[in-house]
């Protein structure tokens, strides 16, 4: 628990400024274990159990007072335990929602009693208290237990002069930090695999051949600085492995000092010096993150860079029987639900054929490979390989021989790359730049969408499937390979004459290894040649296909980079081709990581809020507008949205929003609206003046922008001071008037998310009822996709809270499709759609209706569906029913099952389901027969259960139902037996009226029993009902005047009989 929870655990701040564990599957599998541990902790360990901590482990808990049983003293809100330590303080004491506790004998009791909130309570305890062991150990055994676990206990015990529980204390608790340490270790190898540290072993080994004496010679020596090797391969110790360290090499080059570099799963940096023995602080990172050991190598050392390229390297050809190339994508541990892909390139169709054909080769023979900037940006050569560098790169192009022009070998170094770079991606985290342990790990939002999953191959079988321009593109390339400079450029500008939005010739690129020469170019020092390859791969990379390619051979990378490019071109094509690329999670996590983020935001720097403009001034908008759409792709991440708000992108935005220029505000608007979701962004949208912006682009003829700031202002539109303001900037009327652009699915949604979220203020529905609006969203009730239905429904329930509006919705004939809608399966829309029958319900017209095309019973049937909110709803909407209907009791018994359905509903965990079905209850309740029968079904022991409720909207209607439940047989006996009459008493403390008109009325008909009566005098209801009779409220000063005298009468009868 301190080991782990300090270097294994994952933490982060949130927006409150707290440190907070996240959510990740590593942090999960450490709460389980901690959570098994404590909750087994009294029964194995007893003695241990009742050691009292040093301080007491303090958190807000979930727990009520209702939770705890026997064992405890509960006094209203407040329980301690019975259990007290030397000095009398007892070892358990909660005061909502603060609770303290002092044993791990207390502790398992409370994890026994959250049931299932046992993780939730764990979590909490854990944020709270970040040095669990100081408090429970005290400072010295606390410093023994993070020490070496080879200390022998005897020595702990003497030299600290512990007592003996608190010393086995100690040794259970350094038995938990390492089971969660080898938990975390497993989760982390079978995140990773063994690919990584296979990897990087190969590439090790790879670099010591360099080694060697004479020309030849590169580096003088690569070593581990640990020679222990664990089984998964890794050799950086079990702390560090969990932040997905493999191993720390100390290289020596020719030309430089040596390097002390880490490898991990997501890339190789430099450390802080680990030696042999190491200091934590070592490990810090002092570099960039490479995508593998020769990239760092080739930054770092001159030397290195300008041997490298001469080295030989021989690759042995496989045996004809097994020569194939399969590359096989490689999953992120984010991304296990998306299928693997293979390409096998086999001698399968024509083109492949004629390619075996023009190689000099025999099969089984060996050959000379170039080792390619293909080879020098992804990784090493694979050992079974040979090669020889036959030609140099020059400037712009790479020459390459006849052969490897013709056979896909580039695609043979690829894929060794991709299988067995270090550099891979994977959730574990990094480390700032600069050292220190950064909090932020590679792993994205549950709730992100994952646009692109992986799509078939679609490969012609026979040549007949082929155009001819997939022919005449692989000539192109095969130029772009061997061709010099003027080659190069008059190859890139003959392949752009091409409809490369066309499928055929995107994967044309692709298959004869056109996309690694296209990324190599970037490499070079050549701007027209890299114009040239960005505009190429600005086009082809709208494919999904294209974009995963892309991103594996390492493009993206390399484009953050050209970010930095003076010129101005290539900042917006490679902006642009990054706004493509980064559709999914992994291309989107490569960019931040590698500081695309911070660079793109630098972009939007421009004066953009001026018509007319001068050329340079017309380029630097042109820049930021890229820019813009790269971050609109890249905030569809939840940690990408928090890295634009910390690089400053929210007051550049802001400026943006303001230019004339409607293509600039396409992207600006869209990643505003996406990055909207988050709290944080909301409220800067609103404190930044963006409102105001956003309403005066809703008049605009742009379809597209309109959709988007209709967008923002519904996420934005759940704050008041938001709706306020949209109403102020007269943004409203624009919105009505886009409800008629029904053929514009998506803008419609963004419209009626807008109008829905406005209406939830009601100046804002006065003003839409002004405006007709109703009429119009009545009309959008069919034929109309689900995601604009539950808009349409949602502000047609807000607007039915107004008596008025209903009987518009009536009038215009919205109560049938209203009704029908209630058949449907979207969990949101049948939410809003019943809210939207209840508001209508309470007309006695639009009852009538709704009772004719048998709406209650289809509310009735939503009481069965899985989801509690629309089980809530659908009770919530049941009442108004109830109370409406002609003759409510005899069509509520015509339900079969009805009756003992909605009573077993106040068995559900959740407070808004039991709160909705005790308002039911309280309606049903007022029939004599349906009474009778939900009494047989044992409402009364449930009804029971529940008064020891803090939730205040719970207890008024509970308090309600229990007083209609009083009116048949012996029920009012039966709730003083189940122990329901002293937490009622407990009710009238409570701030809210409501729930004191609803308890005086329940306690007046339970004190009609006489042990009822003494039950609550005991609990001391006179007092607090002689201070309601002076109530305002008629029914409050009614109900409690008839509850005192039914208990005076009591007395006095009681005198009576005693004395005469």
């Amino acid at each position: 628990m301190g080991v782990a929870l300090t270097r294994a655990a994952q933490w982060t701040t949130a927006s409150s400024g707290s440190v907070k564990l996240e959510s990740t599957p590593m942090n999960e599998s450490l709460l389980k274990d901690i959570l098994s541990f404590v909750e087994q902790f009294s029964s194995r360990h007893p003695r241990e159990a009742n050691h009292v901590f040093k301080e007491p482990l303090q958190w807000n808990s979930s727990l009520e007072a209702s939770d705890f049983k026997t064992e405890y003293t509960i006094r209203g809100h407040e329980v301690e335990s019975l259990e007290k330590d030397k000095d009398g303080r007892p070892l358990l004491q909660l005061s909502p929602p603060s609770i303290s506790v002092c044993s791990f004998g207390q502790l398992s009791r409370i994890v026994q009693l959250a049931n299932d909130k046992g993780l939730k309570e764990v979590r909490a305890g854990l944020e709270a208290n970040r040095k669990p062991l100081v408090k429970i150990l005290g400072e010295s055994l606390a410093a023994v237990a993070a020490e070496d676990s080879s200390v022998p206990l005897e020595k702990v015990d003497k030299g600290h002069q512990a007592q003996e529980t608190g010393v086995m204390l100690l040794s259970l608790l350094r038995q938990l930090d390492t089971q969660l340490l080898r938990g975390s270790l497993e989760h982390v190898s079978q995140e990773a695999g063994l690919g990584p540290a296979a990897a990087v072993k190969k590439d090790v080994e790879l670099l010591k051949r360099f080694c060697s004496g004479g020309k030849k010679r590169v580096l003088k020596s690569v070593q581990y600085t640990s020679d222990y090797e664990f089984t998964n391969g890794w050799r950086a110790p079990p702390w560090r492995q969990v932040h997905g360290e493999i191993c720390y090499l100390l290289i020596a080059p020719c030309d430089t000092e040596p390097l002390h570099v880490t490898c991990g799963t997501t890339g190789v940096f430099l450390n802080g010096g680990i030696k042999r023995e190491g200091e934590e602080n070592a490990y810090d990172r002092s570099s960039d993150v490479y995508k593998d050991l020769v990239t760092l190598l080739r930054s770092r050392s001159p030397h290195f860079a300008e041997n490298i390229n001469t080295q030989d390297f021989a690759v042995q050809e496989e045996p004809p029987s097994t020569q194939q190339t399969q590359h096989v994508e490689s999953v992120d541990a984010e991304e296990q639900g998306q299928p693997q892909r293979s390409y096998e390139h086999q001698e399968k169709n024509v083109h492949e054929k004629g390619r075996q054909q023009l190689s000099p080769n025999k099969p089984g023979g060996k050959k000379k490979l170039e080792p390619s900037l293909k080879w020098k940006n992804l990784g090493l050569s694979p050992p079974h390989e040979e090669g020889e560098n036959k030609k140099s790169k020059k400037s712009a192009g790479l020459e390459m021989s006849e052969e490897a022009s013709t056979r896909p070998e580039s695609k043979k170094k690829a894929n060794f790359s991709l299988a067995s770079s270090p550099g891979r991606q994977s959730s574990q985290k990094s480390k700032t730049h600069g050292g220190g342990q950064g909090t932020e790990d590679f792993s994205e939002s549950s709730s992100e969408s994952e646009e692109d999953e992986e799509q078939p191959e679609r490969r012609p079988e026979s040549n007949t499937d082929l155009p001819s321009e997939y022919w005449q593109i692989q000539k192109l390339v095969k130029y772009l390979k061997g061709g010099n400079q003027t080659a190069t450029v008059i190859a890139l500008c003959s392949m752009r004459d091409f409809n490369l939005a066309q499928e055929t010739c995107q994967l044309a690129i692709r298959d004869v290894g056109g996309l690694e020469v296209l990324i190599n170019l970037l490499d070079t020092e050549e701007i027209k040649c890299k114009i040239g390859s960005l505009k190429i791969l600005k086009e082809i990379s709208r494919n999904s296909q294209i974009r995963r390619a892309i991103a594996d051979l390492g493009g993206l990378q390399t484009m953050v980079k050209i970010l930095d490019s003076p010129d101005k071109d290539l900042k917006c094509l490679a902006a642009e081709t990054i706004a493509n690329v980064a559709k999914f999670r992994r291309a989107r996590r490569t960019v931040r990581q590698y500081g695309g983020i911070k660079r793109l935001v630098e972009l939007l720097d421009c004066v953009a809020d001026q018509a007319a403009l001068t050329g340079e001034q017309d380029k630097e908008v042109e820049v930021a507008r890229c820019g813009a759409l790269a971050l609109w792709s890249c905030s569809k991440s939840t940690r990408n949205k928090e890295a634009i708000r910390r690089a400053g992108g929210v007051p550049l935005l802001a400026r943006l929003l303001k230019s004339p220029h409607e293509d600039m505000l396409v992207p600006v608007v869209g990643t505003l609206q996406e990055c909207a979701s988050e709290r944080s962004y909301r409220v800067a949208i609103q404190t930044e003046g963006m409102i105001e912006d956003l309403v005066q682009n809703l008049n605009c003829e742009n379809h597209e922008l309109q959709m988007h700031c209709a967008s923002a202002i519904f996420k934005c539109a759940e704050d008041k001071r938001t709706r306020d303001l949209v109403r102020q900037y007269e943004g409203l009327q624009p919105l009505v008037t886009l409800l008629a652009e029904a053929s514009n699915k998506q803008l419609l949604a963004a419209t009626t998310g807008a109008i829905w979220k406005c209406s939830i203020s009601p100046e804002n529905v006065a003003k839409f009822q002004e405006l007709k609006a109703l009429e119009a969203m009545v009309g959008l009730l069919t034929d109309q996709p689900e995601e604009v239905l539950v808009n349409v429904v949602g502000a047609l329930g807000e607007c039915a809270q107004n008596p008025a509006n209903r009987t518009t919705i009536r009038k215009a004939g919205g109560i049938q499709p209203l009704v029908n809608l209630l058949t449907g399966t979207n969990q949101a829309l049948l939410v809003n759609v019943t809210k939207a029958v209840g508001a209508c319900a309470t007309e006695t017209e639009s009852m009538g209706i709704i009772d004719r095309l048998d709406g209650v019973r289809l509310l009735w049937s939503l009481l069965k569906n899985p989801n509690p909110d629309v089980q809530a709803s659908a009770a919530w909407a049941i009442c108004p029913c109830i109370e409406n209907a002609k003759d409510a009791g005899e069509m509520v018994r015509s339900f079969v099952g009805g009756l003992e359905l909605i009573v077993n509903l106040l068995k559900s965990t959740s407070q808004e389901v039991l709160a909705s079905v005790c308002a039911a209850i309280a309606k049903i309740a007022k029939d004599e027969e349906n009474l009778a029968v939900i009494t047989d079904h044992g409402v009364v022991p449930m009804l029971a259960k529940l008064t020891n409720t803090a939730d205040d909207k719970l207890r008024c209607h509970l308090a309600e139902a229990i007083a209609r439940c009083c009116m048949w047989g012996s029920n009012r006996v039966s709730f003083g037996e189940a122990g329901a009459v002293a937490p009622l008493v407990r009710y009238l403390k409570s701030p809210d009226t409501a729930v004191h008109q609803a308890t005086a009325q329940a306690l007046f008909q339970l004190s009609r029993d006489p042990n009822n009566c003494i039950s609550m005098h005991e609990s001391g209801v006179v007092k607090l009902l002689l201070g309601m009779m002076g109530s305002t409220d008629e029914a409050l000063q009614e109900a409690a005047a008839g509850c005192v005298a039914n208990i005076r009468r009591l007395a006095m009868a009681n005198e009576k009989a005693r004395y005469g």
